[in-house]
């Protein structure tokens, strides 16, 4: 998803450099808002139709991108559509059904564990608290809080390397720990903005500040960006 606009409008109208940290982190919350509009749901890249799905697409998503985890989520939901099926999976067959995503051995006993787990101890429902799906088999924060703030509607702020490498670029964080960058984060943007902000990040760390190029030029955050027009 491309911004919609100019960031000479913001140039315009900035008429005052924030003085805080938090100051900063409420500009920047709105103004991705207003670039990347929509709830969670809506900004999430990975095509699902339940919390299990999203599990799934998000565990496959490691080491790969959005757009292979949406070409391969299809077929292994066809062949696998619940918790109990999936319990249920001949290792070989699902490493063959996940093989492009990458790291398929490793991935399919993290989905047949967390499947496994579901069914044991939650009914074959996926729970809604972190402290229950950090217990899950290939479930960290960074996967429990995308499955939180995108299929529950709650505080979830995900950080990947996209989001962690904004994060600092904006002066948020200093860490380069994704917990502690998690943790920073949270202590400046209101919990009901947490998920949609990483998810706004992600967005805009693909179309704009990437990791080898920064667009400065046309980024709207670049007036209140401690690191704006500075190297990659």
């Amino acid at each position: 998803m491309a911004p919609r606009r100019d960031v000479r409008r913001y140039a315009r109208q900035a008429m005052v450099v924030p003085r805080t940290v938090r100051a900063r982190a409420a500009i920047v919350t709105a103004r991705l808002a207003a670039e990347y509009p929509g709830t969670a749901e809506e900004l999430c890249a990975l095509r699902h139709e339940n919390a299990f799905q999203l599990l799934v697409a998000t565990i496959l998503s490691a080491q790969t991108t959005d757009v292979r985890v949406n070409l391969v989520t299809p077929t292994l939901f066809a062949a696998f559509p619940d918790a109990v099926s999936l319990a249920r999976a001949d290792p070989e067959r699902l490493e063959e059904l996940i093989r492009s995503t990458g790291f398929f051995r490793a991935k399919a006993k993290s989905l047949i564990g967390m499947s496994q787990a579901l069914v044991e101890r939650f009914g074959g429902e996926v729970p809604s608290a972190m402290e229950d799906l950090v217990t899950l088999p290939g479930v960290g924060r960074k996967t429990a809080n995308v499955v939180l703030s995108v299929a529950f509607g709650k505080p979830g702020f995900a950080v990947d390397t996209h989001v962690g490498r904004l994060s600092r670029r904006l002066g948020l964080t200093t860490s380069s720990d994704p917990d502690v960058v998690e943790r920073d984060v949270d202590a400046l943007v209101p919990p009901g903005e947490q998920g949609t902000l990483s998810l706004r990040l992600i967005l805009h760390g693909r179309a704009v500040c990437t990791a080898r190029t920064v667009r400065c030029g046309t980024c709207v955050l670049a007036d209140v960006c401690p690191s704006a027009f500075l190297p990659a």
